[in-house]
C-alpha cells in the first residue's frame, strides 16, 4: 500500500513542509509563518505540498510529524497566562535567589532575566521531605485549600509544584496535586518530580516553572492540531519533535512542553548526523541558517551530543548562566542571532552590527514588500546579486529590489560608504559572526574545528555557508537535497526517542542496587509507554543507559555512557573505569585516590530506523548555465554563472564562482572552490588546493 508521511516545521520566519511517499518521491514547500495563529500556517504549508502531490489530506496514512517554535515564542515574548508556584514554606524566593552563581565575576551590574513567576504568585506550604526521601511532615490540606482559593482570585491558570527533596520522594508533591485537582480542577498542575526528578532545587524549580508557564498555551495548541487533522481525515496522532532530537506523541509533548523548546533545530542536527554516517564522515559541523537565527552543531561519530540541561532567554547570548536553566535533555548546539531577517545597524561607535534583532516574517526584510524598512541580511543578499528577486520561492514570492536598495542606502550614508559596500559589509559581518560562534562551540568541547566539513541547510544556509567555511579553514561544504527544509525532513527520518533521568545521589562505594532498581524500572516503563503511544511496537523499542558521575566533592558531573543495563552486571569497578575514561577525555587527568559519586541515572528509549528515504532523480545530461549574474563580492563586481539545481547531472563538476538556484534556496559557491554533483543529489563544494594552483 502506498504511504504518505507529512512533516511541518514552524520557524521564526518560514513554515517548511515535506511530503514523502513510500516510493521515495518528495514534495516540499514553504510559506511565511503566521505568528497570530501558527496552525493557520501549518495547514497552509501542508496544503501547498498536498496540492503539488495532487492528493487530499486523508491520504496521509503514515505519520504527521511536527516541529514548532510555539514554546520558544511563549517564553521569549512572555505571552503566557498568570502562573503560580508552590514551594516548601520558607523557600518562596527560589527563582530570585537562583543558584547564587555570577555569570560574570567582573561586572558589578550584571542582570538576569526576570522569573516567569513573580513572588506574589508564589506560595509556601507546610511540609517536609528529608534528603534521604523520608517524609518528616505530610502536606496540610487546609494550607493547600487556602492557596487554591487565592490562586482562583488572582486568575492563575497553571501552577508548578517544587517541594524540597521531592526528587527523592515525590509523595508530598503528589498530595498537593491531588488536592489541587479536587479543589481547583481547571488549573494545570506541573510537578517538579515528574518533569525534572533530579537534585538541585533551583534547576528543578526553574524547569517546572517554564513547563507550567507554557502548558496552558501548548496543550490547547496541540489538541487543536489533533482535532483539525481528524476533521480532515487523518486518524493518527501527530508526532512532535523534542529538544533531544526524538519524536513522541502530541499528548505527551503537550504535558511536558518544556521538552519542545529546541524542537526545530534539534531535527536539523539529527539529520546532520544521519548524513554524516551516510558519507562516512567522522566529525562534521552542521550549519543551519534560517530567517531568524543560525545554529551550529558539532557532529561526532555520526551523532550530535545530547546534554542534560541548557538555558533560554539569556541576557547575553554567549554567557552561560545569564538565562533561565532547564534540566531536560537537549541537542548541544550554539545559536547565533544571524538569520535572513537579522537587522543591520550602526552602533554608537559607528561600527556595523548585525542582529540579534530580527524582522521575522511580519514585516520581514525590506525586500519582502510587507512594510519593512530596516536593512536585513536577505536585503544584502539581494542587493549584491546573490539572490534573484524574481525567482524567490520559484517566483511565487518576488522580492522588491528597490526597497532593499533604499534600506541599504540609509545604512550606507551612515557608514559613509557605497551602497554595494554596505551590503557586502553585512554579508561579511554576519559570516564572521557565525564562524566565530562555530569556533567557540567546537573549542569549548576540545575539538579542533579547522578543516571540518560543513553541512549547509536552512533557507539562508546555502547562501552563506561557503563564506563561513573559508573562515573555519574548511575545505568541504555539503548541500543536501531539500536543504531549505531539511529540519522538516529530519522529523520524518528521526526515530521516536525519549531521554529520561532520575536523581540517585550516592557514593559508588556505598551503592545499593536495591535503591537503583526502582529508579531505572520507572524510566523503562515511562519510556516504553511514550513510544508505544507514538505508534511503535514493543519489540522495536531499545534502551541505552548512562549515569551522571563525578569525583566526591566536585560540583559538576560528567555524563558517562554505560554498556547495557548496569543492574545486570552490577560491576562497580567497570562503572568507575567508564567514568574515568570519560573524565580523562574531557579534562586530561584522572584522580585515582578519590571516591566516585553517582548523581543521576539516565535511560534513553528509542525506536529503530524509520525506513523513510527520499529519492532524487537527476538529469542524465550535464546542465548548461542558464544565465550570468553580476555579484558584488569583496570590493568588485564579478560575473557568476547561474545553474538550475534540478537540471544538474550526477558526476557533473562546475568551477566556482557559481550560483545554483532551486525553488526554496540558493547555493553560492565562492571563487577557488569546485562543485561536484553526488549521485544522491547532494552538491559537494571542495576548496582548491592553493599550493597546486
Amino acid at each position: 500500500m502506498t504511504k504518505y508521511a507529512l512533516a511541518v516545521d514552524i520557524g521564526g520566519t518560514f513554515t517548511d513542509v515535506v511530503l514523502i511517499c513510500s516510493d521515495g518521491r518528495t514534495w516540499t514547500d514553504k510559506t511565511l509563518t503566521t505568528h497570530h495563529d501558527l496552525l493557520e500556517g501549518f495547514f497552509r504549508a501542508a496544503d501547498l505540498a498536498l496540492t503539488r502531490a495532487d492528493i487530499p489530506m486523508e491520504s496521509v496514512n503514515d505519520v504527521v510529524a511536527h516541529a514548532t517554535t510555539v514554546v520558544t515564542n511563549v517564553l521569549i515574548e512572555r505571552k503566557g497566562t498568570p502562573t503560580g508556584l508552590i514551594v516548601t514554606h520558607g523557600f518562596r524566593d527560589v527563582l530570585y535567589i537562583r543558584d547564587e552563581h555570577r555569570y560574570d565575576m567582573f561586572d558589578p551590574q550584571i542582570e538576569y532575566a526576570d522569573p516567569l513567576i513573580p513572588r506574589d504568585l508564589t506560595w509556601g506550604v507546610e511540609e517536609r521531605s528529608y534528603a534521604d526521601g523520608t517524609i518528616g511532615k505530610s502536606v496540610d490540606r487546609q494550607s493547600v485549600q487556602a492557596i487554591a482559593e487565592d490562586m482562583k482570585k488572582k486568575g492563575v491558570t497553571s501552577v508548578a509544584v517544587c517541594l524540597l527533596n521531592s526528587y527523592r520522594n515525590p509523595e508530598n508533591e503528589r498530595q498537593v496535586r491531588d488536592l489541587l485537582q479536587e479543589i481547583a480542577p481547571d488549573i494545570f498542575v506541573t510537578l517538579s518530580s515528574d518533569v525534572a526528578p533530579q537534585m538541585r532545587e533551583y534547576l528543578r524549580a526553574s524547569t517546572a516553572a517554564l513547563n507550567a508557564y507554557t502548558v496552558p498555551i501548548t496543550r490547547p495548541y496541540l489538541n487543536a492540531l489533533i482535532q483539525q487533522l481528524n476533521d480532515r481525515g487523518v486518524d493518527q496522532e501527530p508526532l512532535i519533535m523534542l529538544s533531544n532530537g526524538g519524536v513522541v506523541g502530541a499528548r505527551i509533548a503537550g504535558t511536558y512542553p518544556v521538552r519542545m523548546i529546541e524542537s526545530g533545530p534539534a531535527a536539523g542536527a539529527l539529520v546532520a548526523g544521519y548524513i554524516a554516517k551516510k558519507y562516512g564522515i567522522e566529525n562534521l559541523i552542521s550549519f543551519d541558517m534560517g530567517g531568524t537565527t543560525a545554529k551550529a552543531c558539532l557532529i561526532q561519530q555520526g551523532e550530535p551530543l545530547v546534554i542534560g540541561d541548557f538555558e533560554v532567554d539569556r541576557q547575553y547570548r554567549f554567557k552561560p548562566g545569564s538565562g533561565m536553566p532547564i534540566t531536560v535533555p537537549s541537542i548541544d548546539m550554539i545559536e547565533i542571532g544571524a538569520g535572513g531577517g537579522s537587522v543591520a545597524r550602526v552602533d554608537d561607535l559607528g561600527l556595523l552590527k548585525v542582529g540579534p534583532d530580527s524582522a521575522g516574517s511580519d514585516p520581514g526584510p525590506a525586500c519582502y514588500g510587507r512594510g519593512g524598512t530596516q536593512a536585513c541580511v536577505t536585503d544584502a543578499d539581494v542587493v549584491i546579486g546573490i539572490l534573484d528577486p524574481k525567482n524567490f520561492l520559484g517566483g511565487d514570492m518576488p522580492l522588491d529590489l528597490k526597497s532593499a536598495q533604499n534600506a541599504f542606502q540609509k545604512l550606507a550614508d551612515r557608514l559613509g560608504v557605497s551602497l554595494n559596500d554596505a551590503a557586502f559589509g553585512v554579508f561579511s559581518v554576519v559570516g564572521e559572526s557565525m564562524a566565530a560562534a562555530a569556533r567557540a562551540h567546537a573549542t569549548d568541547r576540545g575539538v579542533n574545528y579547522r578543516g571540518l566539513p560543513l553541512l549547509a541547510f536552512g533557507g539562508a544556509g546555502p547562501v552563506h555557508a561557503c563564506y563561513v567555511a573559508e573562515r573555519l579553514d574548511s575545505t568541504k561544504v555539503i548541500y543536501p537535497p531539500m536543504a531549505s527544509v531539511l529540519s522538516a525532513f529530519g522529523t520524518l527520518v528521526t526515530p521516536a526517542r525519549l531521554d529520561l533521568a532520575r536523581g540517585g545521589l550516592c557514593r559508588l562505594s556505598e551503592l545499593k542496587w536495591d535503591d537503583v532498581d526502582p529508579l531505572i524500572n520507572d524510566m523503562l516503563v515511562e519510556g516504553k509507554e511514550a513510544l508505544l503511544e507514538a505508534g511503535l511496537t514493543e519489540t522495536s523499542i531499545s534502551y541505552v543507559f548512562a549515569a551522571d558521575m563525578r569525583y566526591f566533592g566536585q560540583q559538576a558531573e560528567v555524563t558517562t555512557p554505560l554498556k547495557g543495563d548496569p543492574r545486570q552486571s552490577r560491576d562497580l569497578k567497570g562503572l568507575r573505569q567508564r567514568f574515568e575514561t570519560s573524565y580523562k577525555a574531557l579534562y586530561g587527568v584522572s584522580l585515582d585516590d578519590m571516591d566516585v559519586e553517582i548523581v543521576s541515572w539516565r535511560v534513553t528509549a528509542h525506536g529503530g530506523d524509520t525506513g523513510r528515504e527520499a529519492k532524487v532523480t537527476l538529469s542524465k545530461t550535464p546542465a548548461s548555465q542558464k544565465s550570468v549574474r553580476p555579484v558584488y563580492f569583496e570590493d568588485k563586481s564579478i560575473d557568476v554563472p547561474v545553474y538550475t539545481r534540478s537540471s544538474l547531472a550526477a558526476g557533473q563538476t562546475i568551477n566556482g564562482p557559481v550560483i545554483v538556484e532551486e525553488r526554496e534556496t540558493t547555493v553560492f559557491i565562492l571563487p577557488g572552490w569546485t562543485l561536484d554533483v553526488h549521485a544522491d543529489g547532494s552538491l559537494i563544494a571542495t576548496k582548491s588546493n592553493e599550493e597546486d594552483s
